[in-house]
């Protein structure tokens, strides 16, 4: 589904990617672990075409999606990417409902098809009665999942999060890693995740070791 080839990234004189080779595949969880530094988040943003690579190639479904311009590139990117932070980034003026419809409206969805879609989303997270409410009103649980929402409105293929969990208390943050495996089983979507949480890796079905920009190969337990 995602192919990354040859992929390098350099900010000045520091090289942070430094080739990197990898496939994932359609319906899989991956977890993406290593140090601070290890340009663990500097891949997600590349293989979510939000920036680009210095060298390579990232083919989405046998396309290369940086050789779009970056009108077609934006296009892309909202049609077949979901994108979940560390901090929910919603819109403090705007309700749960609203942030949700947001990335559907960009796309051209109407607003009655935008808002029911939104409706069915929140209702599976279980938050149907906080659909008026704003940020403000709401827990950090509450808002991280409105947040997966928004990643999941569009239907996208792939969703990329980085550090996802890492702003909630433990019992909020398990309850965020069991609804990833829930979503991919309901609705079938690629989860790959940026994490330092043990735990999760562990569960996920292939976790990625980043160090000094390269694909750590971890010697197989016999």
């Amino acid at each position: 589904m995602i192919v990354l080839q040859g992929i390098t990234k350099r900010f000045g004189t520091l090289q942070v990617l430094r080739g990197i080779d990898l496939s994932i595949e359609q319906g899989k969880i991956i977890s993406i672990v290593g140090p601070s530094g290890a340009g663990k988040t500097t891949l997600l943003q590349i293989m979510g075409a939000l920036d680009r690579p210095d060298s390579g190639h990232v083919f989405f479904d046998n396309k290369d999606i940086f050789a779009q311009k970056e009108k077609a590139l934006s296009r892309f990117r909202n049609q077949h990417i979901g994108f979940v932070f560390q901090t929910h980034r919603l819109l403090p003026e705007f309700t749960a409902l609203e942030n949700v419809m947001i990335p559907a409206l960009i796309a051209g969805t109407d607003k009655s098809n935008a808002a029911r879609k939104a409706k069915e989303l929140i209702e599976l997270m279980g938050l149907s009665d906080r659909l008026k409410h704003k940020p403000a009103q709401m827990s950090g649980g509450e808002n991280q999942r409105i947040a997966v929402c928004r990643a999941l409105i569009n239907n996208p293929s792939v969703v990329l999060a980085d550090e996802p969990s890492g702003s909630l208390d433990t019992k909020n943050k398990e309850e965020l890693h069991r609804l990833f495996f829930e979503l991919r089983d309901k609705l079938g979507q690629t989860f790959v995740i940026v994490t330092h949480d043990e735990q999760l890796a562990k569960t996920t079905d292939q976790t990625i070791h980043l160090r000094d920009g390269i694909i750590e190969q971890i010697p197989a337990i016999i």
